[in-house]
C-alpha cells in the first residue's frame, strides 16, 4: 500500500515507523511517507533520521520517505495514495479535512478529544465543540473517513512492542484499509463501525486520567484508583449512549482498554497533569512541563457541557473541570466526590 501520514508528532511518527517496517529496510511493509508541516523539523528528520523531539532514540526505517515544509508539498503527496492518515491534534483536524475533502483515498485521523467551541458555529453547537466525526460532517461530508484509536503509547508502538488498536468508521472501506495498513506481528487492528462510541471513549478517558493522576498524586491508595476508574467508565458509557453509541464498545479497547492505559500508565500525559496538580503546580506550569499536548486539559469542559446538555450526570468530569478552572483545590475535589449521596451501582441512567 501507499500510505501518507500527515503530521510528524509522536503518534504519527510511530505509526509511520510501524507501517514502513520498523527499521527492517530489507523488507519494507508498505510505501510510507511522513509529512512534517514545519520545514525545520523536516530538515532535522532528514539529516538525523530520528524524531528527536517526540521519539528520541528511535531510528526511522530507511524505507520511510519524508516530505513537508509547505502546502505545495502536501498537495503533491495526496495524489496516488491508498490511505491518508491525519496525525494532527484535534485543533488542526478541521483545516486538514478541508484540505482533503476532494481526495479519493480513505482517510483516518489519530486525534482524540473534542474540538474547541467555535464562534458562529452551527447553532446547536455554539456552546461546545465537536468530536472528530462531527467535524468531518461539517468540513468534508463526502469524505470516506474514520478513526484509528485504542490503548497505545507512541513510544511502545515505535519500539515494536505488542499493541492492539481499533479501526472505527461507518465505511467498511476505511476499516479494511486501516487493517491492511497497520495489522502485523506486533500490532493488531480490530474493526468497529461504532465511530461514536470509539471517539467518546478516546475523548473522555483523557479527562478521567487527569482525575486518576490527582488520586495517585494525593496518595489516596489503590482502592481509590480502582473506584475512580470503574465509576469513570460508567460516566463515559452514559455520555456515549446519549450520543448514540453502543454499550459494548465501552468494554472494548477504545473504552475500558484506553481508560486503563491512560489512567495508570507512566507515559500518560493526562495522568501526569493530575500528578503535577496534586503536587501543587498550577495548570500552566503542569502543561508547560509536558512538552506535548494533553488533550484532556482542552476537552474537559466540552465533555461536561455536552453531558449537561443531554442531561447526563458526570461528577468525576465535573470535578476535573472545577479543578482545572481553579474553582477547587485538589483535596476539595476529592471531598466533593466522596460526599455525594448514596446511589445504586447498576444502571447507566
Amino acid at each position: 500500500m501507499k500510505i501518507a501520514v500527515l503530521g510528524a508528532g509522536a503518534w504519527g511518527t510511530a505509526l509511520a515507523i510501524s507501517a514502513a517496517g520498523a527499521g527492517d529496510s530489507s523488507a519494507p511493509r508498505h510505501q510510507v511517507s511522513l509529512w512534517a508541516r514545519d520545514g525545520a523539523q523536516l530538515a532535522a528528520l532528514q539529516s538525523q533520521r530520528v524524531n528527536t523531539r517526540y521519539l528520541p532514540g528511535i531510528a526511522l526505517p530507511d524505507a520511510l520517505m519524508l516530505a513537508g515544509g509547505s502546502d505545495t508539498s502536501l498537495d503533491a503527496l495526496l495524489t496516488g495514495q491508498d490511505l491518508l492518515v491525519v496525525a494532527t491534534p484535534i485543533a488542526g483536524l478541521r483545516d486538514m479535512l478541508q484540505r482533503l475533502r476532494n481526495v479519493d483515498a480513505p482517510v483516518a485521523w489519530l486525534c482524540k478529544g473534542f474540538e474547541a467551541a467555535r464562534a458562529g458555529a452551527t447553532p446547536s453547537f455554539k456552546t461546545f465543540g465537536l468530536l472528530a466525526h462531527e467535524i468531518r460532517a461539517e468540513a468534508a461530508i463526502n469524505l470516506r473517513a474514520g478513526a484509528l484509536s485504542g490503548p497505545s503509547f507512541a513510544l511502545e508502538v515505535a519500539r515494536g512492542q505488542p499493541t492492539a488498536l481499533v479501526a472505527a468508521s461507518e465505511h467498511a472501506e476505511v476499516r479494511d484499509a486501516l487493517v491492511a495498513a497497520f495489522h502485523g506481528p506486533a500490532l493488531r487492528v480490530y474493526a468497529n463501525d461504532d465511530i461514536v462510541g470509539v471517539e467518546v471513549g478516546g475523548a473522555v478517558k483523557n479527562v478521567l486520567a487527569i482525575a486518576t493522576g490527582l488520586c495517585d498524586g494525593l496518595n489516596l491508595g489503590l482502592n481509590a484508583r480502582a473506584a475512580l476508574v470503574t465509576r469513570g467508565l460508567v460516566e463515559m458509557t452514559r455520555l456515549g449512549l446519549a450520543l448514540g453509541a453502543r454499550a459494548e464498545t465501552f468494554t472494548g479497547l477504545s473504552g475500558l482498554g484506553d481508560l486503563v492505559l491512560t489512567a495508570t500508565g507512566d507515559l500518560s500525559r493526562n495522568r501526569k497533569v493530575g500528578l503535577l496538580l496534586a503536587q501543587g503546580q498550577t495548570l500552566a506550569q503542569a502543561v508547560q512541563s509536558l512538552g506535548h499536548v494533553a488533550e484532556g486539559v482542552y476537552c474537559a469542559r466540552t465533555v461536561v457541557q455536552r453531558a449537561q446538555g443531554l442531561g447526563v450526570e458526570m461528577p468525576i468530569s465535573e470535578a476535573v473541570v472545577a479543578l482545572l478552572d481553579g474553582q477547587m483545590e485538589p483535596a476539595e475535589a476529592v471531598t466533593a466526590l466522596m460526599g455525594r449521596d448514596p446511589a445504586a451501582e447498576l444502571g447507566l441512567s
